[in-house]
């Protein structure tokens, strides 16, 4: 069975806590991958790039990317 992508959370730039932090505050590592996901308001198709951060010494996978200038979502794969 494959994963889908699931809406963890979004929001303003800079201003977003991920996994109990301002995940704007971690440096993001690019795995060259994408995700297929969906904006959960306006139903839209989006590409997001998959990204890993380490936060207190775990590695975090997600997919991120912007709705909209400014607003961000963030994916979990499941």
């Amino acid at each position: 069975m494959s994963k889908t992508w699931k809406l963890e959370t979004y929001g303003e730039e800079g201003k977003v806590e991920f996994y109990g932090v301002n995940i704007f505050d971690y440096q993001w590592k690019a795995t060259g991958k994408k995700a297929a996901v969906k904006d959960p308001r306006y139903k839209q198709d989006f590409s997001f790039n998959v990204y890993t951060v380490d936060i207190d010494g775990n590695e975090i996978k997600f997919a991120a990317g912007e709705f909209s200038p400014y607003v961000w979502g963030f994916f979990v794969e499941r």
